[in-house]
């Protein structure tokens, strides 16, 4: 299963805790959306919409930032169809999986003429690998916060998943395989 399809699987299965890394709360309620949005569906790496309280969190999960339509674009779309569609506030968040190439630029924001629409963007490389160790939801993405995803994070990552309640570590061990070991 590629990095993005695991990442939509786990952010529907634990929306409490993504919305909790990415926006720092957990609201007391989110609904997973359908990811199908009216007139032609957008085709993307993997997308999942979160319905918290009067807010949609958008996350997008991309392993290259070469798409068509660009992902800039993309994003200004979705925020369109969302915000028809709901009516409410939208937090729209790229969260790269790969570093891209030295010269590839990462962008924020599609812009043309007047119109200008800005997102988030959260390098997994950059992130805290401790934050992904400490919460069994997110443990399967640990190795994607380090570049090289170095011995010593990897050995981390197997202990945590060891120290897991049986069945929660046959699933969590098979979505690392499944990231780790394709």
């Amino acid at each position: 299963m590629p990095f993005d399809n695991l990442c939509k699987l786990l952010s529907e299965k634990h929306p409490d805790r993504f919305a909790y890394w990415i926006l720092g709360d957990a609201p007391p309620s989110i609904q997973v959306l359908k990811t199908e949005l009216s007139i032609e569906p957008i085709r993307a790496d993997s997308v999942t919409f979160l319905h918290l309280q009067g807010r949609i969190l958008h996350l997008e999960f991309q392993t290259t930032l070469c798409s068509t339509p660009p992902l800039p674009l993309r994003m200004l779309d979705y925020w369109v169809r969302l915000h028809r569609l709901y009516r409410l506030p939208i937090t729209q968040v790229v969260v790269l999986l790969l570093p891209p190439t030295d010269d590839t630029p990462i962008a924020t924001a599609f812009a043309l003429e007047s119109t200008r629409h800005e997102y988030r963007v959260i390098p997994m490389w950059e992130q805290d690998p401790n934050l992904f160790l400490n919460d069994p939801a997110l443990l399967p993405l640990a190795p994607l916060a380090s570049p090289t995803a170095s011995d010593p994070l990897l050995q981390s990552v197997a202990q945590r998943v060891r120290e897991l309640e049986p069945t929660q570590r046959q699933e969590v061990s098979s979505y690392v395989q499944n990231f780790w070991l394709g």
